[in-house]
């Protein structure tokens, strides 16, 4: 993003991990913010399909930085990789629209 992180070896790399969560973590809680929004708009999709979208916008947010910024090439990734990639984003997008269907008495 511009601004270096400072430190060398594994100062460094403790640094970056911590950046790497607190990264999910402000991607969950924007994607949660998102789909909450879409609901109060009126887009009310059957809850499996909801879950999807949600799932594939937190994969989206959280993938596309990552190739832009150089971190990762998912391009080059395999089967493996994007299942492990792809499975988590699901259940958290099924978990988070199902957060919200809950709440809102649904």
């Amino acid at each position: 993003m511009g601004c270096p992180v400072p430190g060398a070896g594994e100062a460094r790399e403790n640094r970056l991990s911590g950046l790497g969560g607190l990264s999910g973590i402000a991607v969950g809680v924007g994607t949660g913010a998102v789909a909450s929004l879409a609901r109060h708009a009126g887009l009310r999709p059957p809850w499996w399909l909801g879950g999807l979208a949600t799932g594939a916008l937190a994969m989206t947010a959280t993938d596309l930085p990552m190739a832009r910024l150089g971190v990762s090439d998912p391009a080059g990734w395999s089967v493996t990789d994007w299942v492990s990639d792809a499975v988590p984003h699901l259940l958290y997008g099924l978990a988070t629209y199902g957060a919200l269907l809950h709440a809102a008495g649904e």
